[in-house]
């Protein structure tokens, strides 16, 4: 089959650029590994982590019309107070992580919408369940990809003029021969403060299978014991003498532990908890009473033991990862300690959130990707607050985002970071690949580092890459130009054309306090 552009993995970003390209009249191919296009925000399961200006500007025009519309979405609701239906801005889950924490299969109800008359008039092709496998590629130039159905086993070969790689792994890199980079790279590699003295690339962010979890003491919900709870309640954290289920975990700011229960305000001093960390259904929220769901992504299942690409145990780890977040629910239900000297919580899986028959996600939220080798590669010292007065204002930039240096706990050095940075914007030459003339990373695997790629990953700034990767692939072909004119030439005119399509390309910091 023959397309304009095809776009491997359904991503949050891979969604928004097929939605890009299909604005601009292309015929565009989209497959994706799951039944959920949406990735970190649907299949994944988690919330928008957002910066303080989300409200108002810092993301592009189409990212914030997806949060008013996840706020509509729930006005429309009956049981919805009107006292919360009547606010401009409320968050439906009432969550410290986001302000508009919601259901994933809510984002991928509206993500299904709005694709609906791109698939009707043929605009896009879309194709659930299928992956890469293979690629024929000639002087620096993708010709085809052969995908596969999961399910049928069949194969067959796409052909196009543009390929974008928007799975959450980066998966197509390897597959077209492009250069990529994993892991931790060398301090004398990136000149980064907090890189290490030696690099590996198999020192990467760990994976979550997310779970969502309704409160409801009506009933018996508890799990049978999974078969490696033993090995996972015994395990220890690198920081101190505690357990990995535990209330005690990484303080990236102190570099020790903290503690943090279950609810907010159960200790003095305390005023913020685990459960409401990722809610996305408060009872408050309600006339009819039901119940509460979270989203258990919590240092109790971040899996830290091993790497789901790069690594020969790839399907083990993955698995692995799934047991840990079944045995952490099996220790919230029975051994997790409560405030009043008891144990365990009244906690049980809710599958119709998910869309699936077990309660926990569709696919792992992978925090860190292959990424490629760009033009420009992003290093900590061009966001971080150490480095810069302010961050500089990019020639080149095609987006903005704003969000710390966070790298959770890693599969082999065990190190973990959290650290200020500037808001900051997207250099469109960190999108470009050094050699390779047709691909363009749409998701978590522009050319950042192990370091920065902690602060890319976020769902606005993933969105913001995906959308203007779909408008890029349209521009040249359009246009007839190279990646090498987008970048000169013809960057003022491509800039220009994103400004109109809504996309946001510097900050204002008159507006703002940093």
């Amino acid at each position: 089959m023959k397309y304009d552009i095809a776009i491997i993995g359904g991503s949050l970003g891979g969604v928004q650029a097929a939605i890009s390209a299909a604005k601009q009249n292309k015929k565009v191919y989209l497959c994706e590994e799951t039944d959920w296009i949406g990735g970190q925000l649907t299949s994944q399961a988690v919330p928008p982590d957002e910066h303080p200006w989300i409200e108002e500007f810092g993301a592009t025009k189409r990212y914030l019309d997806f949060r008013k519309s996840v706020r509509d979405y729930y006005r429309s609701i009956p049981e919805f107070k009107d006292e919360v239906r009547q606010k401009e801005c409320f968050c439906p889950g009432n969550s410290w992580v986001s302000r508009v924490a919601h259901e994933p299969k809510v984002a991928f109800q509206l993500f299904e919408d709005e694709i609906a008359e791109y698939l009707q008039d043929g605009r896009l092709t879309l194709e659930y369940f299928t992956v890469a496998v293979d690629s024929v590629v000639e002087n620096d130039t993708i010709k085809s990809v052969t995908v596969k159905n999961l399910q049928t086993k069949e194969e067959k070969s796409i052909e196009a003029e543009y390929f974008l790689d928007a799975t959450d792994c980066g998966d197509l890199l390897p597959i077209v021969g492009a250069e990529y980079r994993t892991g931790a790279e060398s301090k004398e590699l990136t000149g980064e403060l907090h890189a290490p003295e030696v690099g590996d690339p198999y020192d990467m962010q760990p994976i979550t299978w997310v779970a969502a979890l309704e409160l409801n003491p009506d009933g018996d919900y508890k799990l049978e014991k999974p078969e490696k709870y033993d090995y996972f309640a015994s395990l220890g954290v690198p920081y101190d003498n505690n357990l990995l289920f535990s209330w005690w975990m990484a303080d990236a700011h102190t570099q020790k532990k903290t503690f943090l229960p279950m609810f907010d305000g159960e200790y003095e001093g305390k005023p913020l908890g685990l459960w409401s960390y990722r809610r996305v259904i408060d009872t408050a929220n309600y006339t009819d009473g039901r119940k509460e769901v979270t989203l258990l992504n919590w240092p109790q299942n971040d899996f830290a033991l091993g790497n789901v690409f790069e690594d020969k145990d790839a399907k083990e780890n993955l698995e692995l990862s799934r047991q840990q977040t079944l045995c952490s629910i099996y220790w919230l239900q029975n051994e997790a300690p409560r405030v009043d000297g008891g144990k365990g919580y009244a906690v049980k899986l809710r599958p119709d959130i998910m869309g699936t028959e077990d309660g926990l996600a569709k696919a792992a939220y992978i925090r860190e990707s292959r990424r490629i080798v760009a033009k420009k590669t992003i290093c900590e010292q061009d966001v971080s607050k150490r480095n810069n007065d302010l961050p500089p204002k990019l020639v080149d930039s095609v987006g903005v985002g704003h969000y710390a240096i966070d790298i959770h706990m890693t599969t082999k050095s065990h190190s973990f970071l959290y650290d200020a940075t500037y808001p900051f914007e997207i250099p469109l030459s960190s999108m470009i690949p050094v050699r390779m003339k047709n691909l363009l990373p749409a998701c978590k695997n522009i050319g950042s580092t192990h370091l920065t790629s902690g602060c890319y990953r976020l769902h606005p700034v993933e969105w913001n890459v995906g959308e203007v990767a779909g408008y890029a692939a349209a521009y040249c072909i359009d246009h007839k130009v190279t990646f090498e004119e987008l970048l000169t030439s013809e960057l003022k005119t491509f800039q220009d054309e994103l400004e109109r399509e809504g996309v946001q390309l510097h900050w204002d910091f008159s507006k703002m306090s940093v």
